[in-house]
C-alpha cells in the first residue's frame, strides 16, 4: 500500500502555490494504482513537552495550509481547453461530472472547462466563460493527512470562516495591505460554504463563494476547494451563474 501523506509545510506551500504558474493541459488517464501525493517537508518545530502549545502548532498548520489553498484558488490561469465528460442540459447550465475525481457541479452554459496542473496541488478544474474576464470557478483538490479526516479537524464552519478570513485580511498594516470581510459562513450537504471579499489597495473588490469538503480516495484524504469569483463591477453579470454553480458542486 502506498505510504500516507505527510502534513505540508504550511509556509511552503503557500509560496509554492502563489508563486507557480499553472499549465492547463488534457487530463491525464487515470493510473491503475493512485500514488499518494508528494509533501513538502515539515518546518523544524521546537521540542516542546507544553501540550498545549504542540495543539496550537496543529491549528496553526492546518489553518494556514488552508489560506493557501484559497488564495491560489484566485490566481490561476485558466487558458481555453477542450472540455470534457460532459452531460444534460439544465436550464443556462449544463452537468460536469468527472468520475475520476469523483465530483459534479453544474457549469454556466456557453462557460469553458479546463484542467490544470501545479507543483502542490493534485489538480484543478477551471470552469470560465469565453470571452476575457476575471469570473471563473475553479476546483482544486490537494492530498491530506491522516488526522484531516473531516471538515471538523478545521473546527466548526463560522469559526473556520472567521479564522480564515482573519487570517487573509492585512488592512490593518500600515501602508495596508489586501483587506478581508467575511459575509457568510454555513455548513450543508456535507461541506462548508464561505462567502467573503478581497480587495487589494488601488484595486478593483473581488467577490468570492467558496465550498470545500473532504473525501477519501480509497488511499488517502483529499480536500476539494471550490472557488468562485467575480469582480464587484461585474456583479449584474456573473454573481446569479457563479454562485449557482459553486453551490451545484457535489461529491460522488
Amino acid at each position: 500500500l502506498p505510504a500516507l501523506p505527510r502534513e505540508p509545510n504550511p509556509l511552503k506551500a503557500m509560496a509554492s502555490v502563489l508563486s507557480s504558474n499553472c499549465s492547463l493541459h488534457s487530463p491525464p488517464p487515470t493510473p491503475e494504482i493512485p500514488k499518494a501525493p508528494k509533501s513538502p517537508n515539515h518546518l523544524q518545530i521546537l521540542n516542546s513537552t507544553n501540550s498545549f502549545a504542540l495543539a496550537s502548532q496543529r491549528s496553526f498548520r492546518r489553518r494556514n495550509a488552508l489560506f493557501g489553498m484559497l488564495l491560489s484558488a484566485v490566481s490561476f490561469p485558466f487558458l481555453e481547453l477542450e472540455s470534457s465528460a460532459e452531460t444534460d442540459l439544465l436550464g443556462s447550465f449544463r452537468a460536469y461530472e468527472d468520475e475520476s475525481n469523483k465530483f459534479r457541479i453544474l457549469v454556466p452554459e456557453g462557460w469553458l472547462v479546463g484542467a490544470g496542473v501545479s507543483s502542490s496541488i493534485k489538480s484543478v478544474t477551471a470552469l470560465y466563460p469565453e470571452e476575457a474576464s476575471d469570473s471563473n470557478v475553479s476546483i482544486a483538490i490537494t492530498g491530506l493527512g491522516p488526522d484531516f479526516t473531516t471538515l471538523g479537524s478545521f473546527g466548526k464552519a463560522d469559526a473556520f470562516a472567521e479564522n480564515l478570513v482573519g487570517g487573509l485580511d492585512r488592512s490593518w498594516q500600515r501602508p495596508p495591505g489586501l483587506a478581508a470581510k467575511l459575509l457568510n459562513s454555513s455548513s450543508a450537504n456535507g461541506l462548508y460554504y464561505i462567502e467573503y471579499t478581497l480587495q487589494n489597495p488601488g484595486e478593483r473588490c473581488r467577490h468570492i463563494f467558496s465550498a470545500l469538503g473532504i473525501a477519501s480516495n480509497g488511499w488517502y484524504n483529499r480536500l476539494y476547494t471550490v472557488t468562485g469569483q467575480f469582480m464587484d463591477d461585474e456583479s449584474e453579470k456573473y454573481r446569479s451563474l457563479v454562485e449557482k454553480s459553486v453551490s451545484s458542486f457535489r461529491l460522488i
